[in-house]
């Protein structure tokens, strides 16, 4: 166990797609001597990179799913979590950076600030994460790592820093220049292991006085003993840390390091600034909060060895001894064949086997203390669950989950394949909380659904691997909503009479539309009309009906029921009673509110050659897009638009074609938005003849 938790640093490496994460991870495990020999993500050894451990990701060339490993350097313990780059894996990147302190945002020198940027640095922000930029890919053609740190200010809104310049550029770089000791460091031998310090070529000398100038004029707005100290000409580089460190971790700088981790330029002063600038875990203010109170207050936890031990499982996966739990340790010391407690069921578990992970790989341990990455076997949970020594009730806020937006019903080919597909969708759901199986009760599918098609590929794919499920998919579907656009009143009264006690409940109010909430349920009731224990009930009534609308059967949002009267029978009003007269009264004013259908808008960005920016603007033309910019910078083409998912499906094969293959795509959830007359219309046909068929 470590004990002194300023020696700990726990790190995630994600950016866009193809910005260099894996590569980048190989070197740092490399250069840490955790692994021997550096394997390409697409080698020619056919081994591939330590991190994708996966087959499927080996053939694909991509990150599914985040694995976490660990190392050392200068004598501080380095957790390191490996993030997916597709959107489509999103969770995986939301759910690492939920439990990491820092972060390396990856930029490739190239394409700079990309789609899929954007998106982790949105998510970086939404759990406050103090993060340090490396663009990579210096070498190849076109390298421009100046242009990228003016991205990080104009397009992602940073206080960007340069602490390096490369010296040299595309198949001319040989190294960096360290603008806080002013040396130019070299990189040699077999897979760039030394690291020589000599003078700053007499050619650059100027450039690198100018951007160390810059450098520390940025920096000393966070140290006033650095501002002092460049008044009087006495900068040391233990100032110029302490203040870069300041405000990194106030979030208000980002130190910019520069290099190419494919040909093993940049990585050690890259983990050098990981140790000197990204916070320990005593820097970071974790909250939970108290489940025993009845406000739920919040409860401020300490990254301390000798307190009570609180955890967060991040992640599951079915190893091949059971279930395997990643837990973040935020406080207290877990030990083997201790007991702990789930919060959320109040289960208490025995701690089995204790692992430290690198990718597949673990090494057995007997005890792990606050700031630590660990995982455990045989532990039943859920992704999110808190785990105490039952000293504190308190939970830890848990992970934010963007819904799902796509679906396709799958159907097993044979008996085997049967079973075997339950135990795949039991694992997938649990493991993946935007993965979602069910049945639907009108036709008997099961209906999967996801954040993308790549993601159910990759499903489908594992099914058929891992369990040897193989199963027939129907054409994708798109979650549609139901939604209504005008006010309308209800006055309802359920009564039946079936000798004995009856049932009577009455309700009264209106729906109108409310953008703020997907459903409100607001109680006027004055005088007693409804009697206060029937509320509930009223309200139960009305959620039941939000789950399929009057028009394609879809769920329904963005409504707001207000009751203001009813009545009440002193014997034969009951809780279904009150149930039944609310969903009688929902009926009643649905159709009245004009219900419209919803559907939902993706943020589509296309990147290729200028020469092909008119193909892909008629391709998204032709699929309602919505073109919201385009530019253009050093021969490629960025354009943005909203589509209607329903439009998308096919795509990229359409884009290829159209762009020789030369162009590139990714889309994310925007918004939902009411869907065309005509379109509307077609879709309400085809739901009715549905129904038809199944009568």
């Amino acid at each position: 166990m470590i004990r002194d938790l300023s020696k700990i640093r726990n790190i995630g490496i994600s950016a866009h797609i193809d910005s260099g994460k894996t590569t980048l991870t190989e070197r740092i495990l490399y250069y840490t001597k955790r692994i021997h020999a550096i394997h390409e993500v697409k080698g020619k050894d056919g081994v591939g990179a330590t991190m994708d451990f996966m087959d499927l990701e080996r053939e694909r060339g991509i990150t599914i799913t985040s694995a976490a490993t660990y190392c050392s350097w200068q004598g501080h313990h380095i957790n390191i979590i490996d993030t997916p780059g597709h959107v489509d894996f999103t969770i995986e990147v939301e759910r690492a950076l939920r439990v990491l302190d820092g972060a390396i945002l990856v930029l490739c020198a190239v394409g700079g600030v990309q789609s899929q940027s954007f998106t982790v640095d949105r998510q970086m922000r939404r759990y406050s994460v103090p993060r340090i930029a490396f663009v990579n890919k210096c070498d190849r053609v076109g390298a421009h790592p100046l242009k990228v740190r003016d991205q990080l200010r104009e397009k992602l809104g940073h206080n960007p820093v340069l602490m390096q310049l490369p010296i040299g550029l595309e198949d001319k770089l040989q190294g960096v220049i360290d603008l806080v000791r002013m040396k130019a460091l070299l990189f040699s031998g077999a897979a760039g292991e030394r690291v020589e310090e000599v003078p700053i070529p007499d050619d650059l000398m100027d450039a690198a006085h100018a951007a160390r100038e810059e450098m520390l004029d940025a920096v000393s707005m966070f140290s006033d003993e650095l501002t002092e100290a460049i008044l009087e000409n006495r900068v040391t580089e233990e100032l110029i840390h302490t203040a870069v460190r300041a405000g990194t971790l106030g979030l208000k700088l980002t130190p910019v390091f520069v290099g190419s981790a494919y040909k093993n330029i940049g990585v050690q002063p890259l983990l050098d600034a990981v140790v000197h600038y990204l916070p320990a875990p005593p820097d970071i203010t974790n909250e939970a909060i108290d489940v025993s109170a009845e406000d739920e207050r919040k409860v401020f936890i300490h990254s301390d060895v000798d307190k009570p031990l609180v955890m967060l499982a991040f992640k599951l996966e079915d190893g091949r001894y059971g279930q395997l739990t990643y837990l973040r340790i935020y406080q207290g010391t877990l030990v083997r064949d201790a007991t702990i407690v789930n919060t959320r069921t109040g289960k208490k578990h025995k701690v089995g086997r204790l692992v430290r992970m690198h990718a597949n790989e673990m090494e057995e341990i007997s005890d792990a203390g606050a700031g630590d990455i660990v995982a455990i076997f045989g532990l039943d949970c859920n992704s999110g669950d808190t785990f105490t020594d039952g000293m504190m009730p308190v939970s830890m806020t848990s992970i934010f989950v963007p819904a799902p937006v796509i679906s396709l019903s799958i159907k097993p080919v044979d008996n085997k394949s049967e079973i075997n597909l339950s135990k795949a969708l039991r694992r997938f759901t649990k493991e993946d909380p935007t993965f979602h199986a069910e049945v639907d009760p009108e036709s008997g599918e099961t209906i999967i659904k996801g954040m993308g098609e790549l993601q159910l590929d990759v499903y489908i794919e594992r099914m058929k691997r891992e369990y040897g499920a193989v199963v027939e998919t129907s054409a994708p579907q798109v979650a549609y909503r139901e939604t209504i656009t005008q006010r309308a009143a209800f006055n309802y009264t359920h009564k039946k009479q079936t000798g004995g006690a009856g049932q009577y409940g009455r309700v009264a109010g209106y729906l109108e539309p409310c953008e703020e909430h997907e459903f409100e349920f607001v109680d006027e009731i004055v005088g007693g009309a409804i009697p206060r224990q029937f509320i509930p009930s009223v309200e139960k009534g009305f959620r039941s009906m939000l789950a399929k609308g009057t028009l394609i059967g879809a769920p329904v949002t963005g409504v707001r029921v207000v009751i203001n009267d009813g009545a009440a029978h002193s014997v034969d009003s009951s809780d279904i009673a009150f149930q039944e007269a609310a969903r009688g009264a929902w009926r009643e004013a649905f159709e009245r509110a004009r219900p419209r259908i919803l559907e939902p808008i993706m943020k589509v960005v296309v990147e290729g050659p200028a020469e092909f920016s008119g193909n892909v603007l008629s391709t998204l033309m032709q699929r309602r897009g919505m073109i919201i910019g385009s530019h253009e910078d050093g021969g490629i083409a960025r354009i943005e638009a909203e589509v209607p998912l329903a439009e998308m499906f096919g795509y990229s094969t359409v884009l290829r074609s159209n762009t020789q293959g030369k162009a590139e795509f990714t889309m994310e959830f925007s918004r939902y938005l009411p869907v065309p007359p005509q379109t509307s219309e077609q879709l309400v046909a085809r739901a009715r003849e549905k129904a038809g068929q199944k009568k």
